[in-house]
């Protein structure tokens, strides 16, 4: 995967992330099969998540909370604040290009 993982593909992001939960479990001293049974999913799914990052998105949130890294899905996604003025003028002309209000007829 690149350096930057804006660079990265999609599959190459869902192989690092796979990569990531197996070190976590290996860390933790789990088999696949003790984190499946942690996590209340297949040994399959284990295998496909960490093989290629491959599976379910309730899979991967089951076995994130078995491994003990719930507190790491609060970043996923969390919006982002700006952080220059070219952001704040961005966001700004974002929140007047909403959709034209329909009328009633």
């Amino acid at each position: 995967m690149p350096s930057d993982a804006r660079l990265a593909t999609a599959d190459e992001l869902c192989r690092e992330l796979g990569t990531r939960l197996r070190e976590q479990r290996l860390a933790l001293l789990l088999t696949q099969e003790e984190l499946a049974q942690r996590a209340g999913v297949s040994g399959g799914a284990i295998k496909k998540l960490e093989k290629d990052g491959q599976g379910h998105v309730l899979s991967l949130v089951r076995v994130a909370m078995a491994l003990g890294l719930a507190g790491e899905l609060d970043s996923l996604f969390s919006l982002k604040q700006a952080t220059s003025i070219a952001d704040m003028e961005r966001a700004e002309r974002a929140k007047r290009r909403r959709a034209p209000r329909r009328r009633a007829t």
